[in-house]
């Protein structure tokens, strides 16, 4: 395994990650996670454990809530935060039971116009227990369209609507998702899994003046552990928190929480607000320079971290892209577009995001090299086993985080 270990590590070392939900978490996150907090079990809360010798993790689990708070800027005597979730999918499922009964209606972005499989995908568990209404963007300008959504909205009468994505690369109004939600008595809940980094630095709009609960990962853009938060207004919190423990989870991983605490104080630091607002600037450069070499760009650009490519417009199925991508050095996956004619197995695009690479210390200039190597291989007109030594000398230069 130790030999396995070291084979990946010189694999993330070795190529340019664009996959948008992937980063490179510190030493420290990576100590705090495999520290001895893993030996622990603590089922319950801080102060009403079923285990005895919890004091330490008490005191893990009060440090991680305050510092989630802190971050993002809310007031503990309106909102607090459940920092137990194991991960994202779960997350979204427990505030899904904590809130709406089995069988009742909810609303949110369909998986094959940028959504998420949680938010109600047919071949998720989130379909089998709840009925979904589902929203999409304008064909035309794949932006989604507020007054068709509210107009959706006030028909179908979801109990809850989830605003978030993992494929949509245009800022969220929130303001108007709160109209909505208001206009039809459902209540607002934000999946920021993808932009929680972007918030937290500043160059994305924040959900929490406007939502009554919000989720994420603690990974992707905040660049964290594998983990999830679920922040709640104050009038939700018994509920989620008896969803989470003990209604969906037994003990907690309070080594993974303690790795969520220390990214969570990274993510106070100003080299992480200059960080946050680089990989907005990368992911522009990017999407503007692919696009001037006469690719396609979904909704002709993007406003955060990841953009969707569509390279069937050239006649280039999407597997077939990642594939040669990956042979040249380039990590990329293949992603669906609004509408697409294909299998979401091999679609029409591919999802390319800026957050791994700006840990590493790639800027402006070197985005506009990658983009020619990206466009070169897909148009057939660079060796990727060339590319890929020029990747090769080309990442040594910016190394991981060791």
């Amino acid at each position: 395994m130790r030999a396995l270990i070291k084979a990946e590590e010189h694999r993330q070392a070795g190529v340019i990650n664009l996959i948008a939900s992937e980063n490179y978490a510190s030493r420290e996150v990576r100590e705090a996670t495999g520290s001895v907090l893993t030996n622990k079990y603590s089922e319950g809360y801080p102060g009403r454990r079923y285990y005895a010798g919890n004091e330490v993790v008490d005191e893990v689990e009060r440090l991680t809530q305050e510092r989630a708070l802190k971050l993002f800027k809310l007031n503990p005597k309106k909102w607090g935060v459940n920092v137990q979730a194991l991960s994202g999918v779960p997350a979204n499922f427990f505030v899904y039971s904590a809130l709406v009964p089995p069988g009742e209606k909810m609303a949110g972005q369909a998986l094959d116009q940028g959504g998420h499989l949680s938010h109600g995908s047919k071949v998720s568990l989130t379909s089998k227990f709840w009925r979904w209404a589902h929203y999409t963007v304008d064909r035309k300008t794949e932006i989604l369209d507020y007054g068709k959504l509210t107009l959706q909205m006030k028909k179908e009468k979801p109990k809850l609507i989830v605003a978030g994505y993992s494929a949509y690369s245009r800022e969220l109004d929130f303001k108007k998702f709160r109209k909505i939600a208001d206009s039809c008595g459902a209540i607002l809940m934000v999946d920021m899994a993808h932009f929680a980094g972007l918030v937290a630095g500043g160059v994305y709009p924040s959900p929490f003046p406007y939502a009554d609960v919000v989720t994420t990962t603690t990974h992707k853009t905040l660049r964290g552990p594998r983990g999830a938060l679920i922040f709640f207004k104050k009038e939700y919190e018994d509920a989620i928190n008896k969803a989470v423990f003990p209604g969906g989870q037994g003990g907690p991983h309070d080594h993974q929480t303690a790795a969520i605490a220390v990214a969570l104080h990274e993510a106070t630091q100003p080299s992480f607000k200059k960080y946050a607002h680089q990989i907005v600037k990368n992911a522009k450069v990017l999407a503007g320079e692919l696009k001037k070499k006469g690719w396609r760009i979904v909704s002709g650009g993007t406003d955060n971290h990841l953009f969707l490519l569509d390279v069937w417009d050239k006649g280039i199925a999407g597997k077939d892209a990642e594939k040669l991508l990956e042979s040249a050095g380039i990590i990329v996956n293949r992603n669906g577009i609004p509408y697409d004619s294909r299998s979401p197995f091999n679609p029409s695009g591919i999802r390319i995001g800026t957050p791994a690479v700006t840990t590493r210390g790639v800027k402006e200039k070197e985005m506009a090299r990658i983009a020619e190597w990206v466009s070169g291989i897909l148009k057939n007109n660079l060796d990727p086993k060339k590319v890929k030594n020029e990747v090769s000398r080309f990442v040594k230069k910016f190394p991981c985080p060791k």
